[in-house]
């Protein structure tokens, strides 16, 4: 069950490659994902020398906490992988240029875990043929669940 996703980035991106991670977050946060308070609009994730660090995901504060004084909404979040999949994904990045996209949000078990994308950006010209094959499958549909009822 997903409690988070971003709708706007298989728009806007093309996806290659699927990578699923840990996300390191504080109590609070959980509580507020759970929820289903967070966004990943405009999210990214960006390698650094640590390891990978998504950045600009929204998580607005847990109310009944109340600490929403100490609390960063749009904070760096550390993200888990195998040592295997760091340097996998990191070669990919630098050999190409690719973007690290979070897809969506969700718990698996008792653990929160983040699905990312290495994705190439689609042009507008991308975006109006994806587009248009969704209406002509849509299209399609809407006639064979008609005709055959």
């Amino acid at each position: 069950m997903s409690l988070v996703s971003n709708r706007s980035a298989l728009r806007d991106f093309e996806i290659i490659e699927k990578y699923e991670a840990g996300l390191v977050l504080k109590g609070s946060e959980v509580r507020s994902l759970r929820l289903g308070h967070g966004r990943l609009d405009g999210s990214y994730a960006s390698v650094s020398d640590s390891g990978i660090v998504l950045k600009k995901m929204w998580i607005t504060p847990y109310q009944p906490n109340n600490s929403s004084a100490f609390f960063e909404p749009e904070r760096n979040r550390n993200l888990l992988f195998s040592k295997k999949e760091l340097v996998e994904i990191q070669n990919k990045i630098k050999a190409s240029r690719l973007t690290l996209v979070p897809l969506s949000v969700y718990n698996k078990g008792r653990f929160i875990k983040v699905e990312l994308g290495i994705a190439r950006g689609k042009k507008k010209q991308d975006k109006r043929e994806s587009i248009k094959k969704r209406d002509a499958s849509r299209d399609l549909e809407r006639t064979l669940k008609t005709k055959y009822r």
